[in-house]
């Protein structure tokens, strides 16, 4: 059994205040606390808690065990109640995954699951004891945000104690707008940043290494044909990403079994000096950092490289790759745009094409 996990506040966080013991409701909010003793019996559960306000409004923090959470906890999706729902329906596949990383020994979801309590659930608290009690009942709290931890944590074969926010005596109006304010004012962090951290977190594969190693090498070799043309921790216009970078090296991921990344930085550099010299011949060459662009050449690089192989024995230079990407470019017009939405596996199939028969590229492009 896991421990309490106390989540450090955030230095961001809205000011707010743990309210005495014998504070008073809110004006005009209902009071659910009492002096009154607390419910007890097998069909009752209680469990600490502190009273929070924030602005107006206020709730409950507590800790409660995953098997007593999944026991009273309920969802209204709005496909399954298209009246009163407003929750998305469950993914099993997603709750899946977060009961097998608690289940790995080394999983920790610290966040609070947020929870609406319902008439049935009797909420009380007992401001001498400092006790939340509520009845065990399966919906006597409505899920506004966590449906998937809490399934997750049900799933698991450990039980693990779980943080939680309790708000009362919500209508379901109010209900449906703490879960809008919640899905759409905070924001997740970028995929971008989580990679370029990935490595402090001492978790990165092999695989993954190499790429990120890559890609800094693009980024910080004075020689590199990218500089100045990635962005490690987030999207930026006219920048080639992390995520953009990683997705298209994948792609090719065959070419480079047992390479070591100064390697795969040696050829590819080389390589894609040769396609920003070609694109530079139609004065486009700041069309590299384009992500479809981008994509379509890495794809193409297989090619290319195998007629490079084949004609130079393997001498992968820049002199080399332009002696096959040379006559592939001057087909090109800079009146033959692409369509807007071309994707880069289209712009690949036209590129190979092209490269293999001599296929005009009229109408496709470099996006």
């Amino acid at each position: 059994m896991e421990n309490p996990i106390d989540a450090p506040p955030s230095d961001h966080a809205e000011p707010s205040e743990v309210e005495p013991a014998l504070e008073a409701a809110l004006p005009g909010e209902p009071d659910e606390t009492s002096d009154a003793p607390r419910r007890t019996g097998a069909g009752f559960a209680a469990a600490p808690a502190l009273l929070v306000t924030q602005g107006k409004h206020r709730f409950y923090t507590l800790v409660l065990p995953s098997d007593l959470l999944a026991a009273t906890c309920t969802v209204e999706a709005r496909l399954d109640n298209p009246i009163d729902g407003f929750q998305r329906l469950l993914d099993k596949k997603r709750a899946r995954e977060i009961a097998d990383y608690i289940d790995s020994g080394f999983g920790s979801v610290p966040s609070a699951i947020i929870l609406s309590a319902q008439p049935r659930a009797q909420l009380q608290f007992d401001r001498k004891s400092g006790e939340l009690t509520f009845r065990k009942d399966p919906r006597s709290f409505l899920i506004i945000d966590g449906q998937h931890r809490v399934y997750g944590f049900n799933l698991a074969a450990k039980s693990v104690k779980v943080p939680v926010v309790v708000y009362n005596r919500l209508t379901r109006s109010q209900e449906c707008q703490l879960f809008m304010d919640i899905n759409t004012k905070q924001r997740p962090v970028p995929p971008e940043l989580l990679l370029d951290i990935r490595r402090l977190s001492e978790s990165e594969t092999e695989a993954e290494a190499l790429l990120h190693n890559v890609f800094d090498l693009f980024s910080n070799d004075e020689k590199s044909v990218l500089s100045g043309l990635l962005s490690p921790s987030e999207r930026r216009k006219g920048k080639i990403s992390r995520v953009t970078f990683n997705a298209a090296l994948k792609s090719i991921d065959g070419a480079f079994v047992d390479a070591s990344a100064e390697d795969v930085y040696q050829v590819l550099n080389a390589y894609l000096r040769a396609c920003l010299n070609g694109l530079r011949y139609h004065g486009a060459e700041a069309n590299i950092a384009n992500p479809a662009l981008f994509k379509a050449l890495i794809l193409l690089f297989a090619n290319v490289a195998e007629r490079v192989s084949d004609r130079y024995g393997g001498r992968y230079t820049t002199q080399n790759f332009e002696d096959i990407l040379g006559p592939f470019f001057r087909k090109l017009k800079k009146s033959e745009l692409p369509k807007p939405a071309t994707g880069h596996l289209a712009l690949y199939e036209n590129y190979r094409k092209a490269l293999s028969s001599g296929f005009s590229l009229k109408q496709w492009l470099f996006a």
